[in-house]
């Protein structure tokens, strides 16, 4: 199997349906049952929507070999093939504009491939509006322009798209996949992996982040510290503030890096040594790129806050299933005497009162409820008065 597969883990399945797929159009064109021009990839974040997206395409922008070929897929990964198109968003919500600009591309005929291949990564940002857009160019698509979704769910679209797409479903992988993906792809240690693919749910990004930094790894413990002390309503108001501060921490971290890269290339780009005056005429453009890295630190921040209520969700869902006796290993195994004094310190429906708060300060939050206000009246459901240490 070609190695852009494998970065696939636990998603057998779906590999089977899209390289039959790939397989069928170049034997048979686009009017094989088994490929059509528009695809959606559904599943659970971190189950490799994109990555399999990625892989499709690559398998159908490759010349004749439904495995891929290295030149396609080094121009794939690279995002510079000329029958490709993305959108991918660190925005909320993905502007109408954009969706309107890779529609337009989308009905130039392939240059050098069988099909023209266009992905949207985030599909469920759109809102009713821009979705119409997209509509039109699925109701009308031309004959070798393929269209591939990703979405966490059929239902995060409209009715009239969903009607016009083969749905691919990934399902969650199993911690041991995960970790063995981490082991054999990133050199991880057995333990670190298999703690991290644990700790992240099977979420595959958020796996590889733990078990690649000890930051990340020390950030995500802190949180379940500040959780298991609140006390009272001050120490909740002032274990929100932490959270918010922690939740910051790691969106800088993940921009910041990055942020640096991207300025670097386009200063590149246009010519200027790193610490190079910048011409009056160029300053528009880089000013472009900086409101760009302002919108993905709103959306980091964001992400790093709901990362922070997932772990949160772990922790008392470990709780729960504690005080209900159900077996099985809890996801945050590591504190586990700490699970066992939390829950001695309340009852089932406490515990279940807590959950249901995380879950709707996650609601309002997406809905711009300030997120301090919103953690504050999450923790003060989470209050034990006793001792949880």
């Amino acid at each position: 199997m070609t190695a852009f597969w494998d970065e696939l883990t636990g998603q057998a399945d779906a590999i089977e349906i899209v390289k039959a797929a790939a397989s069928a159009s170049a034997i048979g064109g686009s009017g094989d049952s088994s490929m059509t021009h528009s695809w959606l990839i559904t599943g659970p974040p971190g189950s490799g929507r994109s990555n399999l997206a990625y892989a499709f395409a690559t398998a159908l922008l490759s010349t004749g070999d439904p495995d891929g070929d290295a030149s396609a897929a080094r121009q794939v990964t690279a995002r510079t093939h000329p029958d490709l198109g993305v959108l991918a968003t660190e925005r909320v919500i993905i502007p109408i504009d954009d969706v309107r600009q890779l529609v337009a591309t989308s009905q130039f005929s392939p240059s050098v491939g069988r099909y023209r291949v266009m992905v949207i990564e985030d599909a469920d940002r759109m809102a009713e509006r821009t979705s119409n857009v997209l509509l039109k160019a699925l109701e009308e698509p031309p004959p070798r322009t393929v269209w591939i979704l990703c979405a966490p769910s059929e239902a995060d679209l409209i009715p009239t798209i969903r009607s016009r797409v083969r749905t691919v479903r990934l399902r969650v992988p199993e911690v041991a996949e995960v970790a063995e993906l981490l082991q054999r792809r990133d050199g991880v240690d057995p333990e670190i992996a298999t703690r991290a693919a644990r700790e992240a749910q099977s979420h595959i990004g958020m796996a590889h982040r733990l078990a690649t930094n000890a930051e990340a790894r020390e950030r995500r413990e802190r949180t379940l510290d500040i959780a298991l002390g609140i006390r009272s309503v001050s120490t909740a108001v002032v274990a929100a503030g932490s959270l918010l501060d922690l939740a910051k921490a790691d969106a800088e971290a993940i921009t910041e890096e990055k942020d640096a890269e991207e300025r670097d290339a386009a200063l590149r780009s246009l010519g200027i040594e790193p610490g190079g005056t910048i011409p009056p005429a160029l300053r528009a453009q880089l000013k472009v790129l900086d409101e760009d890295q302002k919108r993905r630190a709103t959306r980091s921040l964001r992400d790093g806050i709901d990362r922070i209520m997932v772990d949160l969700l772990s922790l008392y869902r470990d709780v729960l299933l504690l005080q209900l006796g159900v077996p099985g290993e809890p996801i945050n195994v590591r504190i586990l005497d700490r699970l066992i004094a939390a829950a001695a310190a309340c009852t089932p429906v406490e515990t279940l009162a807590t959950m249901d708060a995380i879950s709707a300060a996650r609601e309002r939050i997406e809905s711009n409820v300030t997120p301090a206000l919103a953690l504050e009246a999450m923790l003060v459901t989470a209050i034990r008065p006793r001792s949880t240490s």
